[in-house]
This record gives C-alpha cells, structure tokens and sequence, in this order.
C-alpha cells in the first residue's frame, strides 16, 4: 500500500516545470492577467486604495454627499450597538436552556459560523436588526449578497450601506459581481430550452475570466470590498494569483461549482497550497460545498484540510436549508447533520438560503432562488418587495433554530461580534 501511494509524489522537477510555464515571458494568458492588474497600481497601491474606500468614516462620508436616506439607519444601528440592546450571548443561552445554561460549558474552538443569504437590499438588514432586538434574537456572523452590483451602487448607496453596517456590526461578508456567468457571457445558452447547456456551468467562458478581474479590483478599490463569490475553475486559479501578487482579496467557492467529493476538495485545496503566501494565507477563504455531501464527506476532508495548514484560513460552508423553489428537492434540512458534525470538525459555516422548509411550505410567497436575479424595477413592478423582506426574516428565523439547535448540544456559534458579547 505504502509502495503504491509512493507513485503519487510529485517530483520537484514537475514543480520547476509548472514555475517555468507561469514565469515564461511568453506565456500569454498570464501577462494579460497581469496587464489589467497593472492598471490599477502596484498590490502595495491597490490594497491602500482598498484600505482608503474601506474606512468608516469615508463610506459614511460617501453617503452623506449623495444624500442617501440609509445614513439615519446606520446612525441608529451604531446607537443600538453601542448601547447595548442586542441580546447577548449569555442571555441567548439562558433563554434557550434555561437555569442549564450556567453549568454548561460551550465548545467555543469548534464554533459554527451562522451565515445567512441573500441579503439583497440594505433596508432588510435595518428590520432584521429590529426584529433581533424585539425578540431576543441573534444576527449572523457572516452575510451572502447576490444582487446586481451595477444596479446596487446606483440605489441610495446600498452597496455602501452595507460595507459599513457589516463594520458596524462585526460580521463578513461576499458579494457576487456581475461577470457570475448570467450576465449573457455564453452566447449560446438562453432560458430552459438549453437548460442541458448549463451542464458545464455557469460559465465564464474566453475573455470573461479577465473580466471578473477587472470587476473585482474596480470594487476592491472603489468600495473596499474583499470578498467575492467564485463560480469557475479558471476565476478561481485567478483569485489564486491575486493574492499571490500580495493584493488581498478574498474568495468564496460557491455552491454552483458543484464541490461534491474529498478528491474535488483535494484537488482546490492542492491549487490554493501551490500558490499560498510565505505566512500560509490563501484567498480560498470559504469553500461552499454542493448540497448532495453528507458528514462523511466534510469528516474525511477535514484533515486534509489541517495537512495543509488550511484549518484557520479556509471555512467549510454548507447549505443547512436552501430556497424552497428552483435548487433542491424540499424538504431540505440538513440541521441535524450540522449538529452531529460540529462537535468534532473545526471552522464550519451554517449557511441559510431559505426558511425552515415547514415555514416556507406555509408562506403564501415561498423563497425563490431565481427571485434572486429580478432587478429592483421588477421586484416593485410583481409587488414582492414584501414577500421578498418576509422570505428574508424566515432565513433570519432558520439562523436562530440553529444557534438553538446547537446551544442545546453545547456547541457555540459565531453571530454579529460588535452585537452579542
């Protein structure tokens, strides 16, 4: 056995030859990766661009030039922060175990990451928060956006909103940039009637790649903003060589890229140690796995993982409930599993993209994945800005039924830092 799995080292020499490949002056895919980051600065000037578009005060600055009425929205959310009116964590707990939960301890090093998706619009993110206050609620840790950021930055500033009310609230959080593969990128897939097209992905297909380049550092650099959704083997070799040059950007694989077995796993995880920085860092820091694995799956990569010395730095991010319509057969739940899993596998995200499948069966309007791609002018045109904020508030209901869940199995969970302490 030992003999055989000895066949699998991979000499030095194949490591000369793939440095050569790269490094060739010739090598024309990767000078013009290299051109377009060259327009925008040295990595040491774009991360100070970034930095600079980052700060706080600049992006309340920002809003209160464009007038935007979400200004007095993070005013109160920063007065509702400072003045404690979050639940805290302790309190969280007594509430879900009782007099129990001050003889309990927590298991804080293997704490899930609460994680919830899509927030489309700045003002749910208000609601929710109020809704978290009035009923002793926790916010995520961690936040999923989809919408499109062409029409976002042009809406009152939302794209700005939410950068700083994420500060504000100590959570993360990725956006999804517009070269995601729907934006008519392959030109011979349409609606359903190719459906069988999409087989190969979404796709970003022959100067796309690049594109999602360029989109990505205007936005790191205009609006600070350093985590993106990577949908594509070819963007994500390229999220790789970002921050190999020393421009720190960050990536998410999303579900869509169909990582369903240890191997595939593997096999991202060998592309993001071949091109790791000095101190161990990757921009591979949440890894969304397809909704068919099941724990054993996430158990036998687990210590790949930490092989790597990936534990700290890449997130396992699973799906514990999805949209009702248009992604998975429902009832699709996969709590249970979560909690069997969290005990004993570090550094997981619990990742809500629909209510409880009992909530959403119940709602007039249930939770749509393809709802995700209306524009604002559509969304208002239907009527269903409501029903969108409510499918919303249900995924915000579905956080907590598993920050419950686990705080019943003394397990700890990862919601909003600068809320519950």
């Amino acid at each position: 056995m030992s003999d055989l799995k000895d066949r699998l080292t991979i000499p030095p020499e194949n490591l000369e030859e793939i440095n050569r490949a790269i490094l060739d002056p010739k090598n024309e895919i990767v000078n013009e990766f290299l051109a377009i980051v060259s327009r925008y600065g040295t990595p040491e000037e774009i991360n100070a661009k970034a930095a600079e578009a980052r700060a706080l005060p600049n992006l309340l600055r920002r809003l209160e030039e464009i007038g935007s009425p979400y200004l007095k929205d993070l005013e109160w959310l920063t007065k509702a922060r400072d003045e404690g009116a979050f639940v805290s964590i302790s309190e969280f707990r007594r509430k879900v175990l009782g007099n129990r939960a001050d003889s309990m301890s927590f298991k804080d090093d293997y704490a899930v990451t609460l994680e919830i998706s899509a927030l489309q619009f700045f003002p749910w993110l208000i609601s929710e928060a109020k809704h978290a206050i009035e009923h002793r609620e926790v916010m995520p840790g961690r936040y999923i956006r989809v919408r499109s950021m062409r029409e976002q930055v042009e809406d009152n500033g939302d794209t700005l909103a939410v950068a700083a009310a994420m500060q504000i609230v100590g959570a993360s959080y990725v956006e999804t940039l517009d070269t995601k593969g729907t934006d008519g990128s392959n030109i011979h897939l349409g609606g359903p009637e190719t459906i069988t097209g999409y087989f190969g992905g979404v796709g970003q297909p022959n100067e796309h790649a690049l594109q999602w380049v360029d989109e990505f550092l205007h936005y790191y650099t205009t609006y600070g903003i350093r985590q993106v959704l990577n949908i594509n083997p070819g963007t994500v070799l390229l999220g790789y060589f970002l921050h190999k040059l020393g421009i720190d950007v960050e990536f998410k694989i999303s579900v869509y890229m169909g990582n369903d077995n240890p191997y595939a796993a593997l096999w991202t995880l060998i592309g993001a140690k071949l091109f790791a920085r000095a101190d161990g860092t990757t921009s591979l820091v949440g890894f969304n796995w397809s909704n068919s694995v099941n724990n054993e799956t996430i158990e036998k990569t687990a210590p790949i993982r930490r092989a790597l010395g990936f534990e700290d730095v890449v997130r396992f991010e699973h799906h514990i409930t999805e949209t009702y319509k248009s992604i998975v057969i429902q009832p699709y739940d996969r709590t249970e599993e979560l909690v069997a899993l969290a005990d004993h596998v570090k550094n997981i995200s619990a990742k809500h993209e629909g209510a409880g499948p009992e909530v959403d069966a119940q709602r007039e309007h249930p939770s749509d994945i393809l709802e995700y791609f209306l524009t604002k002018e559509e969304i208002e045109e239907k009527g269903l800005m409501p029903y969108l904020e409510q499918n919303y508030l249900d995924k915000h209901a579905a956080v907590n039924r598993t920050a419950a869940a686990l705080t019943e199995k003394g397990l700890s969970f990862i919601a909003a830092g600068n809320l519950h302490r």
